[in-house]
């Protein structure tokens, strides 16, 4: 997130075939913000309602959310600039597609973990 409040003015260009999808990079940087600010409101009014979520659940969403983005942001800093080698690029380009449509499913485990703690009993005694 500091990343897109420093970059100012630039933006992400993402080619799909014949269509261009151009994003500031602030912009990039509100949507991210006002995302994890929804999971962790989830996640806050959960213990402060004290209903036990899933553990296993909740380190999966965080799991593929910040491992997966980290996994992405590692693998866009390996595009190769020569002609060359446009197969390990497109190679590459379905690595980091593949991974951001799991980080996008893995967010479906959020709304499952808090309907499935809303279901079960509060907290027992620990």
């Amino acid at each position: 997130m500091i990343i897109g409040f420093l970059c100012g003015d630039t933006v992400l260009s993402i080619n799909i075939h014949d269509t261009y999808y151009v994003i500031a990079y602030f912009h990039l940087t509100i949507l991210i913000s006002l995302l994890f600010g929804v999971i962790g409101l989830g996640y806050w009014i959960m213990q402060k309602g004290n209903r036990r979520l899933s553990k296993w659940l909740s380190w999966t969403h965080v799991g593929l959310t910040f491992g997966g983005a980290f996994a992405v942001l590692i693998l866009s800093q390996l595009y190769r600039g020569d002609i060359m080698e446009y197969e390990f690029n497109n190679n590459l380009n379905l690595t980091i597609t593949l991974l951001l449509f799991i980080i996008i499913l893995g967010q479906i485990i959020f709304p499952i973990n808090i309907i499935h703690g809303l279901l079960k009993r509060g907290k027992q005694n620990q």
